[in-house]
């Protein structure tokens, strides 16, 4: 990680500087984990909720939906507010109010309070990339911009990654009701944790250090609606797996609920290590786009096979294990592209745009999964997210075919 970090221009020290990145980036992606971590919350406790609420997977999918609604309706005006007032006090605020939310649905379980909460976490989710990638993108080295924004992923599919096994135990230790009280505890926590460390601020500290009146720029750019459209296939294609995957496979397969859940840690955590790895890529090559379509492409062949025919437990979990890690290998090249696309000084307002696509996804794979579902098609989880997969590798090659330089990009390159 150290070798991300390197002095700004206005540092007293090298030293100084380096130390002040690595307590910034690593402060960061601590609450992106806590992000990722929520948004599994709820999925993996859908038997629990099935049980005790006494609905079907498509109400429980509702759910999610609405927590899509609410962090797509928010996601672009809450990028709006870290530019103009400051992404700390925002990131901050999301992180009490998504643990306040998981907190409130342990201690008053029912199907409102469930769409109530799914609201409220959709609203706190809506603050993490626009406050995380701006106070990033204003903070970090411009050579590695790569590498920082592949930690920052990685802290975040990290936490997906063991919400599996972390609810599992949770719930066998304090029960489904304390399950989601402890889990919604590391909000508030990690909140207090960022405080202590004394995280910098960006959007509006920034335009003021930099300029009295800056120029007013058009954020939506015909670069960033295809990059948000990009950004809904890519929730599309993997929506399928990580909310309806550990069902899919228990009742398609013949997997155990403890099988299931291994094979989508693997995915799941195979995925944390390649986002590493699509770092070091991300700053060696420009080609952001073949690097998507490659991966995708690869990736549709292996849900084919998944979908298609009937795998031992072994060979399934290192499927998706080699699955996660192929998509997890696009996630900063996906990031650079939208940093470049960015008008200098509105990082949080490109990545807030971008990010609906995430959540526009996350209203209609819930929905479209838990019908699957319902309808007893377990193998189409994965046969529809290769469909999204491919359609994902096409709009990649197509817009690869006509690359743009932007403000930022051409100013990361110049940085070596």
């Amino acid at each position: 990680m150290a070798d991300i970090l390197a002095a700004p221009q206005h540092a007293t020290s090298p030293q100084t500087a380096k130390d002040e990145q690595l307590r910034t980036l690593g402060a960061i992606s601590v609450a992106h984990w806590v992000s990722h971590f929520h948004i599994f919350v709820l999925p993996m406790l859908f038997p629990f909720l099935k049980q005790q609420l006494n609905v079907g997977y498509v109400e429980l999918g509702f759910a999610l939906t609405v927590f899509a609604v609410s962090s797509g309706l928010t996601q672009a005006p809450i990028g709006y507010v870290a530019d103009h007032l400051g992404a700390r006090k925002i990131l901050l605020m999301g992180l009490c109010l998504g643990g306040a939310a998981l907190i409130a649905l342990g201690l008053h379980l029912s199907y409102p309070s469930l769409l109530v909460s799914a609201a409220l976490l959709g609203l706190a989710n809506s603050v993490y990339h626009p406050a995380n990638y701006a106070i990033l993108s204003a903070h970090m080295n411009e050579a590695r911009m790569g590498r920082a924004f592949s930690i920052h992923t990685f802290a975040g599919f990290l936490g997906g990654a063991v919400a599996p096994a972390i609810v599992a135990g949770l719930v066998a230790i304090v029960g489904g009701h304390g399950a989601l009280i402890v889990a919604g505890t590391t909000g508030p926590l990690v909140a207090l944790f960022l405080l202590g460390v004394g995280i910098p601020d960006a959007g509006a500290t920034n335009r003021k250090t930099n300029s009295a009146n800056p120029p007013r720029q058009n954020v939506i750019t015909p670069a960033l609606i295809v990059l948000t459209v990009f950004f809904l296939l890519l929730s599309l294609s993997n929506a399928g797996i990580a909310n309806f995957g550990v069902v899919a496979m228990m009742s398609g397969y013949g997997a155990t609920f403890s099988a299931a859940n291994l094979a989508l840690t693997a995915y799941l955590g195979a995925s944390a290590i390649g986002v590493l790895a699509g770092g070091y890529l991300a700053d060696l090559t420009e080609r952001h786009g073949q690097v998507a379509a490659a991966c995708f492409a690869v990736n549709a062949v292996i849900l084919l096979i998944v979908a298609t025919t009937s795998l031992p437990p072994l060979l399934l979990t290192a499927a998706m294990a080699l699955a996660g890690f192929l998509g997890g290998v696009i996630a900063p090249s996906r990031d650079m592209m939208v940093r470049n696309a960015a008008p200098p000084g509105a990082a949080g307002r490109a990545f807030g745009i971008v990010s609906t696509g995430f959540n526009i996804g996350g209203i209609i794979s819930p929905l479209l999964f838990g019908w699957i579902m319902d309808k007893n098609l377990p193998h189409w989880v994965f046969g529809t997210s290769v469909v999204f997969m491919v359609l994902t590798v096409l709009l990649a090659l197509a817009t690869e075919r006509n690359p743009k330089s932007s403000p930022s990009g051409q100013a990361a390159k110049s940085v070596s």
